[in-house]
């Protein structure tokens, strides 16, 4: 069984596949400082709880957007599941080229990304991930990453908005009725919310202008949902995206291809 490690800035998913089909998946709260043992834990419980045990992985893939974190979840690998893991920026082969001025700046969850969406959705893409950053990045129609666009996520700048401002409150993304706010707390919504749609839409509008040819736009990500039925832009919400390119890059690399 494949263990996929996927760890952005906020949370680190663990999905664990048998060959067929994802089996198990669990997310935490990510943390640079969390040792290999600590890790081993925490997923020896989660395991049980699945009727699953340690000895049952015999693969490991990590994505890692966080440096000082993948010489831990290496260690957990080498360690508990006693497989050399790969790791994206390191020892696994891609098959995609990689078209960017300084290919090695291209995060890691960016590259996941854009195999994940070239599996399944055909022709050129913009693949919008939305997680502490809202990451817009182009998929040309061969598979290649193109580059994109990065902005701040949709959390950190409500958390900005009360960190800066004083009598601004720490307040719930949730999409509000009216853009008109008639209190603090409806307008920081209406700001935080609707200023995200149109931010999503300007960039879409810019990048399919600067492109040239068709792009269909694929959203992702932890609070992807929220934005679900608000805009006409996105054509497709898929949270599955950076599990799917991970197995993929993992059969690329020596991995039982798909049944």
């Amino acid at each position: 069984m494949l263990l996929a490690i996927e760890q952005g800035n906020t949370n680190t998913l663990f999905a664990v596949h048998d060959g067929q089909d994802w089996i198990a998946q669990w997310r935490a709260a990510t943390d640079s400082m969390r040792t290999a043992d600590e890790y081993a834990v925490w997923l020896f419980q989660l395991l049980e709880m699945q009727h699953l045990k340690m000895t049952d992985l015999d693969a490991c893939i990590v994505s890692s957007v966080v440096p000082q974190s993948i010489f831990n979840l290496r260690n957990l690998s080498r360690r508990y599941l006693h497989v050399e893991p790969l790791v994206i920026g390191e020892n696994a082969e891609l098959g995609i080229p990689i078209r960017i001025q300084k290919p090695s700046e291209a995060g890691a969850d960016r590259l996941v990304n854009a195999i994940g969406a070239h599996m399944v959705y055909p022709g050129a893409l913009i693949v919008i991930d939305s997680g502490t950053a809202t990451t817009f990045d182009l998929v040309g129609a061969d598979g290649a990453f193109e580059g994109g666009a990065i902005a701040p996520g949709i959390n950190l700048s409500m958390q900005a908005l009360h960190t800066a401002a004083a009598k601004l409150p720490r307040i719930a993304i949730q999409r509000p009725e009216h853009v008109i706010g008639k209190g603090t707390v409806e307008a920081m919504q209406s700001g935080v919310f609707w200023g995200y749609i149109a931010l999503i839409e300007g960039l879409i509008v810019r990048i399919k202008a600067e492109y040239h040819s068709p792009l269909t736009v694929v959203a992702t990500g932890g609070v992807a949902s929220l934005f679900e039925g608000a805009t006409d832009k996105i054509d497709v919400f898929d949270s599955d995206l950076t599990i799917r390119g991970l197995l993929e890059i993992w059969r690329r690399n020596g991995g039982p291809k798909a049944p």
